[in-house]
């Protein structure tokens, strides 16, 4: 067993500015020592088509490589519609992908978010979780973080201001890597 944790960091928006992206770069920068958090970006991946299941385009391909080469997952998503952006359940979908070689079994994996209302992407991380229970995930139930009126806790730069935001994001982090260790201790 490696005593690195790999973490795969995805943030559910493609929007530069995305106060969902500056929130990973904050978990990354909070990880605990032994744990390596890569940011992996959608940005490119296609709409999925299962015409293309048997022939993945690189974007998909690639993604789905990082999912698969990680110990846990990290899911930082904005709330569009009430739910999950198209372009994160995309990427959720190709990963998923063809049937009986899905990337996410048996992977633990968190969730946060970011919003600019008071709910704090609330009702796509609900979303999220019940896609989990069909991809066999195991998610981390606490804590919670919801990063509400966010636009009031990072700079002009993206860079996370708050500091109660940056102990709750730091306590998940903590938290995902303490799942996971767990969930290979029972493996092995």
């Amino acid at each position: 067993m490696s005593d690195v944790i790999r973490i795969a960091g995805i943030a559910g928006s493609l929007r530069k500015g995305s106060m969902n992206k500056s929130a990973l770069r904050a978990a990354a920068k909070l990880a605990p020592k032994g744990t390596v958090l890569d940011i992996v970006d959608l940005e490119g991946i296609p709409g999925f088509s299962e015409d293309l299941e048997q022939n993945f385009p690189p974007p998909a391909r690639d993604f789905k490589a990082k999912v698969k080469a990680a110990d846990a997952i990290l899911i930082v998503t904005p709330e569009y519609n009430y739910s999950v952006p198209g372009v994160l359940k995309n990427a959720i979908d190709w990963a998923s992908r063809p049937y009986g070689d899905s990337a996410w079994n048996a992977k633990p994996v968190a969730i946060m978010g970011a919003s600019v209302g008071m709910l704090g992407t609330a009702r796509a991380q609900y979303h999220l979780r019940q896609t989990f229970v069909f991809l066999n995930m195991f998610p981390l139930n606490q804590p919670e973080v919801m990063i509400a009126n966010a636009s009031e806790k990072f700079d002009e730069q993206g860079n996370l201001t708050d500091a109660t935001t940056e102990e709750k994001i730091k306590e998940l982090v903590e938290a995902l890597v303490f799942w996971t260790t767990q969930l290979k201790k029972a493996r092995a």
